[in-house]
């Protein structure tokens, strides 16, 4: 039997608050992450992922104190990431509560961190978030160059080739955000998805233009085996979960 598709909103944070813009860009509060949190859990979410989306690039550690509030408010697995470096990072990230860590420009910067981390800890505590974007670069074969910072900053590595190389390394999973459909609500990139899902078993969240419940089963067709969303859920109807739940389940994908 197939495993249950996991349906997770995810909190962007910024000073202590929730926000969402369009391609990272432009972002507009949506709230406090605790009660957001409290909220998403009693409504059926399967997982939270919670991301400070301006700790690399101001260059300082995720907010831990509200790591810690949220963490204590839910009782479903919390994924936290923005601002991990080190396997001490990750250490501190569960001791605030988080169930799992998630790394990106630290990984990218140093790929050895995704060694150290799964060395200690387990691969199942690891995920690799990754913000990929369209180019037409000739030397990125795939069409896909993964990019920091949150997305302003491009890497010349190719998203399928990192995606290789980090499941090679031991991340648990791979969290895959479009840039380009972030925040649009045009639906995800299932090209993308597609490209990567063949790539590599390991497990992949698809991220990135969530506009309504029918985009969410294009997305675990391609190859998604969780689809995470942050938009829709934030500023769509509070019955939403439910709604991309049953979207999902009528599509013939197990939903819990």
């Amino acid at each position: 039997m197939s495993l249950a598709v996991r349906i997770i909103p995810c909190l962007d944070v910024d000073a202590g608050r929730v926000v969402k813009g369009v391609n990272f860009a432009e972002l507009r509060d949506a709230g406090d992450p605790v009660e957001l949190a409290r909220r998403y859990d009693a409504a059926g979410a399967d997982e939270l992922t919670f991301l400070d989306v301006t700790a690399s690039s101001s260059d300082r550690s995720t907010t831990y104190d509200v790591v810690t509030r949220t963490a204590e408010e839910v009782f479903i697995p919390l994924t936290v990431g923005g601002g991990v470096r080190s396997a001490e990072d990750v250490a501190r990230l569960l001791r605030c509560g988080a169930d799992k860590a998630s790394i990106n420009t630290a990984a990218v910067d140093r790929p050895e961190v995704i060694d150290e981390i799964a060395a200690r800890f387990g691969s199942q505590v690891l995920v690799l978030s990754l913000d990929a974007r369209r180019t037409e670069d000739s030397a990125i074969a795939s069409g896909f160059e993964v990019t920091t910072h949150g997305g302003r900053r491009g890497t010349g590595l190719d998203a399928v080739a990192w995606c290789r190389e980090a499941a090679g390394r031991g991340v648990g999973e791979i969290l895959l955000n479009s840039i380009d459909a972030d925040g649009t609500r045009d639906g995800f990139d299932v090209e993308m998805i597609r490209t990567v899902r063949s790539a590599t078993r390991v497990p992949l969240i698809a991220s990135g233009g969530a506009g309504k419940p029918e985009d969410f089963p294009e997305a675990v067709d391609a190859g998604a085996d969780a689809v995470l969303a942050a938009s829709l859920f934030h500023f769509g109807p509070d019955d939403m979960l439910a709604r991309v739940k049953e979207a999902v389940a009528a599509a013939g994908h197990p939903v819990r």
